[in-house]
């Protein structure tokens, strides 16, 4: 009679944990996939087995009492092996299929929605209230999935495992396979009468209301993260998070570049020569803007501290005012004749001119610009 304990290396009342280790150690390396080769194949032949007379309690219990269940004589691959077993003996102990019946009860997806704000509250931040679509706990079976006053049954098919077994033929001889039964899913339960509501699941889709708080400094892009706000899971698992995606809309006078403002004047001749103080209706309230008497097309007014907060500080930037001065056109006789005295004033009836390059370097426009 084989002497199954010396094959696998175990005293005789090792307990079956130590021979599932046993095995699964010299599997690893007598496995005709890892070490090719009669010797080894026979080798892997004789603990497969010595495992399955031993891993079974009621074959144990034979072969202890002087009956060996093949007979004395190897005969190798004919037993029934489970995939289970194989698997976990390469890989360890879950490699196969998942033991038990599967949760109904799953967390929830991440919800991505946008945010459409004023100019002024991604300058200042504020509180904005968001309207989206998404998966909410069934108010009628409370996550359950049955209508209420109903429950469950155990499958028939896995008897509440949640997993059947098929059992197929291969160079191991019969090799065990373990799937999630299609009956029941996996859940080990089936719900005989489903939530009218939710159809079992446990959520339903519906439209949310929610008060959010929008930082200081936000721009179009920028995502705020809200922890646990996101659709609640089927079987009314956890919610998963919030992602509100912002877009700020355009302002009919301000323009953004990162924390600045800028925005345009259109000047009459006039006023650019001779200066003035224009009132400008800023995000703060009217400010004057200083125009300087000489004022060239394309200078700028900074108004300091009027722009946009700064996402991680307190700090603003600036509000930058570009001078647009408009020539005089359609000029009656009268307006002619006084720029003509002008001209002539200022010895400008006959101007030079002063013609440039058209594709200034780099370096030409930075010296232009200190200029």
């Amino acid at each position: 009679m084989n002497d199954y304990y010396a094959d696998l290396g175990v005293s005789r009342d090792a307990p079956a944990e130590e021979i599932k280790r046993a095995y699964r150690r010299q599997a690893r390396k007598l496995h005709p996939d890892v070490n090719p080769g009669p010797e080894a194949e026979a080798e892997f032949k004789k603990i497969s087995q010595a495992y399955e007379v031993l891993s079974d309690p009621n074959k144990r219990q034979q072969y202890d009492m002087g009956s060996d269940p093949f007979g004395g004589g190897q005969t190798g691959f004919g037993g029934n092996f489970s995939f289970t077993d194989i698997m976990d003996a390469f890989f360890g102990a879950g490699a196969g299929a998942q033991a038990g019946p599967r949760s109904r009860v799953q967390h929830g997806q991440d919800a991505l929605v946008p945010l459409q704000i004023d100019l002024s509250t991604a300058v200042f931040g504020g509180a904005e209230e968001l309207v989206f679509d998404t998966a909410v706990l069934c108010e009628t079976c409370h996550g359950d999935g049955a209508r209420p006053g109903t429950g469950r049954r155990t499958c028939d098919i896995c008897h509440g495992s949640g997993q059947v077994q098929q059992v197929q033929r291969s160079f191991l001889g019969q090799v065990m396979t373990t799937r999630a039964c299609g009956a029941c899913n996996g859940y080990g339960e089936i719900i005989e009468s489903p939530c009218v509501d939710c159809a079992g699941e446990g959520r339903r889709r519906d439209r949310r209301t929610l008060k959010i708080k929008v930082p200081a400094g936000v721009d179009t892009g920028t995502r705020i993260q809200l922890t646990g706000e996101g659709e609640v899971g089927p079987g009314g698992g956890p919610n998963g998070d919030l992602y509100v995606e912002v877009r700020v809309r355009k302002h009919q006078t301000f323009q953004r570049r990162g924390d600045d403002l800028h925005c345009s004047v259109e000047l009459p001749m006039t006023a650019a020569a001779l200066g003035a103080n224009l009132p400008l209706e800023t995000l703060d309230g009217v400010r004057d803007v200083e125009i300087k008497a000489g004022t060239q097309a394309g200078d700028v007014v900074t108004l300091k501290g009027l722009g946009v907060t700064h996402l991680r500080s307190s700090q603003r930037g600036d509000l930058l005012v570009h001078a647009n001065v408009r020539t005089p056109s359609n000029l009656t006789d009268e307006q002619r004749d006084l720029l003509r005295q002008l001209a002539t004033a200022r010895g400008e009836e006959r101007p030079e001119g002063n013609f440039q390059r058209a594709d200034k370097g780099l370096f030409g426009k930075l010296r232009d610009a200190f200029k």
